[in-house]
């Protein structure tokens, strides 16, 4: 353990309580701020997209002892359900067998993260804005108001967990030097859902991550404990098919009739929750440093907003932290190399999962529909079964294991170009699971 410090947390969301835990077995005081209500009082706010925990979540929870009652609110998805229109429903398993991604509700999870947080002793203390910090001095600044005045609290180390738009970051922007970017998609989303059957069964397969790609815009639904499913829909703010062309009840109901078929009979509740819940952004977010006079951190999405689609948000921010504490272990009380350190290893990969849940996006919505994407699958699957030590789909290296992040970009780079070529061989869709096609591949990845 190290020396105790008294730390101060901004955010209460899944980072802040889990690196509260983390601070807490290494000995230190821990406050956690957070501007909204104890969200365990409250009803969840239908901004929700379900979180998928994959290998680098579970890990994170692993070292603290906490995966098995996290696991016990989560349900295990192996494959994708991909609806396309006047099709069967087709399966495209994500890993090898007994490799699964966990849906679990973010509201769920969040309560129970506080929980936890607060069994280890953390302090949470909600309803508190934090206006402002002195960087130099590690002081928060609390208030009813930004415009009155504001009390000091003083820590040894604050920690920014203050999501996308982080008050802690802001400050840090108009710091010298301070790179910073955001990026909005032109792309929003809606929470929606889907209840359950009586009996609290699920009323499609429970087990997958079911997508409706339509091109520019998709459905997808990840199902809950309960029997229900949580939907978004992703669409463009404007244009043809977009949030701004459905403002009447009427156009809703005949937009999901024609692209939704077989799926709005089963959302009841479509035209209330349609216009009861928000249209929200997605945004990519940059920017370094993520820290300051080796006193503030950013962690999460203060540091690296993404966008969801590769289901990858929560599980680098939990990474993060497990990142922090190998190099608390492995520094000890020298915070200034635990924050360079940490800093120097996390910034590459958390730029590059942002590219890479840019890419998954196209993939998700128009890519998984496609007869020849999905071809290419196929002869990826079939080569890396049979030879793993040469192989590893881009997917599974994200998901299924810890490799870096920029690694596994430089890698799906690397595979992108010998599928290009090997798609384009004159009768692929009779080759594909050949000798020739297999030849050709360790070929190319000889040359590479």
């Amino acid at each position: 353990m190290q020396t105790p410090k008294k730390v101060g947390i901004t955010g209460s969301g899944l980072v802040g309580s889990l690196l509260a835990i983390y601070l807490k077995r290494q000995g230190h005081d821990v406050d956690v701020y957070d501007r909204r209500p104890d969200i365990r009082n409250m009803e969840f706010s239908g901004r929700s997209i379900n979180l998928a925990v994959s290998t680098r979540g579970w890990k994170a929870l692993d070292h603290v002892g906490i995966r098995e009652e996290i696991q016990a609110l989560a349900i295990p998805m192996d494959k994708r359900a991909i609806h396309v229109q006047s099709k069967p429903v087709y399966y495209q398993y994500y890993g090898k067998e007994g490799e699964a991604i966990y849906s679990i509700s973010r509201g769920v999870l969040n309560k129970k993260m506080i929980d936890l947080a607060e069994k280890e002793g953390a302090n949470f203390i909600f309803e508190s804005k934090v206006w402002d910090v002195s960087l130099s001095e590690a002081i928060l600044y609390t208030g009813d108001s930004e415009k009155k005045d504001l009390e000091p609290q003083p820590y040894d180390l604050i920690f920014g967990a203050d999501g996308a738009f982080s008050r802690i970051r802001h400050k840090m922007q108009r710091s010298s030097m301070f790179n910073y970017s955001q990026s909005f998609l032109k792309t929003g989303y809606k929470e929606l859902s889907i209840p359950a059957n009586a009996g609290n069964t699920h009323r499609m397969d429970k087990n997958s991550l079911h997508i409706w790609p339509r091109g520019e815009f998709m459905l997808i639904a990840l199902p809950n404990l309960d029997g229900s499913f949580t939907c978004t829909l992703f669409m463009p703010y404007h244009g043809e098919n977009s949030f701004e062309q459905l403002d009447t009840e009427s156009k809703v109901q005949a937009f999901f009739k024609k692209y939704f078929d077989d799926v709005v009979k089963d959302m009841p509740d479509l035209i209330t929750e349609f216009f009861k819940n928000p249209t929200s952004s997605l945004v990519t977010i940059k920017c370094e440093p993520w820290t300051s006079f080796d006193k503030v951190a950013l962690i999460g999405d203060a540091a690296h907003a993404i966008v969801p689609f590769y289901g990858q948000g929560m599980n680098i921010g939990f990474e993060d932290i497990t990142v922090l504490n190998q190099l608390i272990e492995q520094h000890g009380d020298d915070w200034k190399s635990i924050f360079e350190d940490y800093q120097t290893e996390r910034k590459p990969n958390a730029d590059a999962v942002a590219e890479l849940s840019y890419r998954n996006f196209m993939e998700m919505s128009s890519k998984t529909a496609d007869e020849m994407f999905l071809l290419r699958k196929k002869i990826e699957k079939r080569f890396s079964e049979k030879h793993p030590d040469k192989w590893m789909p881009l997917y599974s290296r994200v998901t299924f294991t810890t490799d870096p992040y920029s690694e596994a970009l430089k890698q799906g780079d690397l595979q992108k170009a010998i599928m290009d070529d090997i798609m384009k061989m004159d009768s692929i869709e009779k080759l594909w699971d050949s000798e020739r096609v297999e030849q050709r591949i360790l070929q190319e990845l000889n040359q590479s």
